[in-house]
């Protein structure tokens, strides 16, 4: 677009907290990009533009941008302009060499100073602009939170999310308007927060106290209870193994084909909050079921797509990782699946019949990786006694397509 643009953070203090460099930068400026809010905490210069931000942001930028092409331009943000700022979004637009970034105290860092928290003692989330559900990933006890707030509603959702999940005890401390002479700070449990109101600009910190299930645990193989089903789901050691070879990394997709509870993909994205899975299941009342778990067990951002594979697979993105959990023997499946994954990808395939047992010996022939057996026997009463009920053996193909 030919435009460069130097982001500068302002804090709640507005003109007064600014460094004399940001003012310097504010003042020599043709074009001035913000919100309502931050520009109105700027003093007149004669000459300049002024422009609020577009919406929908994203797709208004581009225009936007353009008009102030071979300008000098400073936009404003809050704070650290790269934590959930705009700085993240005009970097993906102009890219890193035509955006310097000028950073003020980060709503973050002031909330770790107010609480005395070591940066290294929090996780950090944003539910600006996101399903508030993704909270209900990160739950373990004894864990802190920074979750940046949407608005004023914020804190009361995470407070009623904590209690539906087992962490009513959880003690929140919601700072307002941090840096500002209005500057509060209001604490409370989770379970008798209710509907508190708290200011439009906050940061909740959580000290997270609760019973550590393991249906919120952060291994692979949760077990099966943690899922709405109806008896179509990969039993918990199957799933561990599986996803033991998928390998899950950040930023990486899955594809989850024949997906039933959706456990698979489920457990992908709760590996690392940048993991992305679409999830393709034929039958609509599964779909709506996979949606339902991924909202309850903090990945409400899972794509279910409804349809029959492999015609379902078309249009998608190529995808760094498959699980074919059903279906192996469907006519092209497998080809379909193996020519879309790219090169360094990883299939995993399942099957429990003989006709599926010989679909995947095939693939083993043809590409290698790993074809096993497995066999789960679980401790059961017999009578008086005790005894092992074996499950149905799975058979397992796994393989790695060869980087080209």
């Amino acid at each position: 677009m030919g435009t460069r643009v130097t982001v500068v953070g302002i804090g709640a203090d507005g003109w007064a907290g600014l460094a004399p460099g940001a003012r310097a930068l504010m003042e020599g400026a043709e074009v001035v990009l913000g919100g309502r809010r931050h520009l109105a905490m700027l003093p007149d210069v004669p000459g300049q533009r002024r422009e609020t931000w577009p919406s929908p942001l994203r797709d208004g930028l581009p225009e936007l941008l353009e008009r102030c092409a071979g300008r000098r331009v400073v936009a404003l943000a809050s704070g650290d302009p790269l934590v959930s700022g705009i700085a993240t979004t005009l970097v993906d637009l102009l890219g890193a060499d035509a955006v310097e970034v000028v950073p003020a105290l980060s709503s973050v860092a002031l909330a770790r100073a107010r609480l005395r928290w070591p940066a290294e003692s929090a996780e950090v989330l944003t539910l600006v602009g996101r399903d508030p559900r993704i909270v209900t990933r990160s739950l373990a006890p004894g864990s802190r939170l920074i979750v940046l707030s949407s608005d004023g509603s914020t804190p009361a959702e995470v407070a009623a999310l904590l209690t539906a999940a087992g962490y009513g005890a959880s003690r929140l401390t919601v700072l307002g308007d941090l840096g500002a002479a209005a500057e509060s700070r209001i604490d409370g449990r989770a379970d008798s927060w209710g509907d508190r109101a708290a200011p439009d600009l906050n940061v909740v910190a959580v000290e997270l106290a609760g019973p550590g299930a393991p249906s919120r645990g952060f291994t692979a193989g949760l077990p099966e209870d943690a899922f709405e089903h109806d008896g179509q789901i990969t039993k918990r050691d199957v799933r561990a193994s599986a996803l033991a070879r998928l390998a899950p990394l950040p930023r990486q997709l899955l594809w989850d084909v024949g997906a039933g509870s959706g456990s698979v993909a489920i457990e992908w994205m709760r590996a690392h909050a940048a993991c992305r899975a679409v999830a393709i299941e034929s039958r609509a009342d599964r779909a709506a079921r996979i949606a339902r778990n991924a909202a309850s067990l903090g990945v409400p951002g899972l794509e279910v797509v409804t349809g029959h594979a492999p015609a379902a697979l078309k249009g998608l993105e190529r995808p760094h990782a498959i699980f074919v959990g059903g279906g192996a023997t469907e006519d092209g499946l497998l080809e379909a699946c193996w020519t879309a994954l790219r090169p360094g990808g990883r299939l995993v395939a399942h099957g429990v019949t003989l006709e599926t047992e010989t679909v995947l010996a095939g693939r083993y022939a043809r590409h290698g990786g790993e074809l096993a057996r497995i066999h789960v026997e679980h401790a059961a009463p017999i009578g008086s006694f005790t005894g092992w009920t074996p499950s149905r053996g799975i058979t397992q193909w796994a393989a790695t397509k060869e980087d080209s």
